[in-house]
């Protein structure tokens, strides 16, 4: 079935068979990692009564991989049948789940990182053929709307995740709780069988023994494209804004409403629901908005909301911006996947997506291993003054490239 045959038209979206499985799929996922995010966070602040030297491990061994995967996750990504790759990933972290388990059933509670690490791995090399197979089996005019619906996604388990994993570890404790992180991952396995065959030709040997040219071809190939120079650009003072934010987002809730920090929980359920939101009003209005507006203008959204939170003292008040920051955060999201979709050829869409994740991931977990230096220097309002100046200069950087458009070659390589 040739994707003009799959989608000839936008309702035919919602009929597409990969798009079908490749969201029942990260549903699967997303039950998996929220479980596994929460037990993990919950069972090692109880293990190490609060420890944070112990908790901020977590966040590196989340991390850490991506710096090192990405760009080599992106490259064989480009080479290797990513249908296969995929059902492969996830049936290697399944495997490595139990094995942990067994390690964890055995009195070595230490292992936990490792669930953590290892899946962070195998994801370096799974989401790059994703976003492949995304390019490959949806219509270039309906990449947008796509993303959406996946942004939608992530919003819905942003509300439901944090408390669907604090009621299974507190229900049934850890080990049952990593169980459930392996169960679903060979569930998900199983529904990418599902996923349309891979239509691409076996590499010859000669090709395999490139890595290195293709490794560096990922990097060269962002360089010379000034629509994905800016966009990396952007993605660095995007991390280094929400760093900032997430960071700090506890002493919000304290210092400035006056609450107690379970009230953080309530900021972060307003924000969601508005992401699922606006996930869905970004879904109708896709095609007609060029992706590069799309992020300016959550760039511009969170510059101004970044800075009213920063200073709000007004319960209501923050709340309110909250919810409208999260009606146009998935904006950001969603023109960031659109435009490397849009303007990366398909041989090289995982190497470029290698090369760009790690600005956006790298300089947030920088922002935030400085937040704590910079709460201690200047105040809240100045702090958030700062992030949202950030996110100013990421809406200015998309003005030179707002009227561009993609290049013909970087989707129809695909429709051969």
């Amino acid at each position: 079935m040739s994707r003009h045959e799959n989608s000839s038209n936008a309702p035919s979206l919602f009929r597409n068979r990969f798009l079908q499985t490749i969201l029942l799929s990260s549903v699967l996922l997303q039950i998996g990692i929220w479980v596994r995010n929460f037990a993990i966070l919950l069972y090692v602040a109880d293990r190490t009564n609060n420890d944070p030297y112990a908790i901020s491990l977590i966040s590196v061994a989340e991390f850490a991989p991506i710096f090192v995967f990405s760009f080599i996750g992106g490259t064989f990504a480009d080479r290797w049948r990513p249908k296969r790759t995929m059902i492969w990933c996830d049936l290697l972290s399944a495997v490595s789940v139990f094995v942990v388990l067994l390690t964890i059933h055995y009195g070595s509670w230490h292992s936990v990182y490792l669930v953590a690490f290892i899946s962070a791995i195998l994801s370096q090399f799974s989401q790059p053929s994703s976003m492949r197979l995304f390019k490959y089996h949806v219509r270039e005019e309906q990449l947008q709307q796509g993303m959406a619906l996946f942004q939608s996604l992530m919003a819905i388990f942003m509300v439901l995740g944090p408390m669907l994993g604090t009621f299974v570890y507190s229900k049934f404790g850890l080990e049952t709780s990593i169980a459930v992180m392996g169960v679903v991952f060979l569930l998900s396995a199983l529904v990418l069988i599902r996923l349309p065959e891979d239509n691409m030709e076996p590499q010859t040997a000669a090709v395999k023994g490139q890595f290195r040219k293709d490794f560096i071809e990922g990097f060269r190939y962002v360089w010379q494209s000034q629509v994905l120079r800016m966009l990396g650009l952007a993605f660095i003072l995007a991390g280094l804004a929400v760093g900032i934010a997430q960071a700090l987002n506890l002493f919000i809730v304290t210092e400035r409403l006056g609450k107690s920090e379970e009230f953080l929980q309530y900021l972060l359920m307003v924000n969601g629901a508005a992401m699922l939101i606006g996930g869905g009003i970004v879904a109708v209005f896709a095609k007609r908005v060029p992706p590069q507006l799309l992020l300016a203008i959550g760039m511009l959204a969170g510059a101004v909301c970044t800075v009213i939170v920063g200073y709000s003292t007004s319960v209501p008040v923050t709340l309110t911006v909250q919810f409208l920051n999260g009606l146009v955060f998935p904006c950001i999201h969603i023109g960031i996947s659109t435009m490397i979709l849009k303007w990366s050829h398909a041989s090289i869409v995982g190497r470029v997506n290698g090369v760009l994740n790690p600005m956006f991931v790298g300089m947030m977990v920088v922002s935030m291993s400085f937040a704590g230096v910079l709460k201690d220097a200047f105040s809240l309002g100045t702090i958030y003054s700062g992030a949202g100046l950030l996110f100013l200069l990421g809406a200015l950087v998309m003005l030179p490239i707002m009227n561009q458009k993609a290049p013909d070659h970087a989707h129809t390589a695909q429709e051969t």
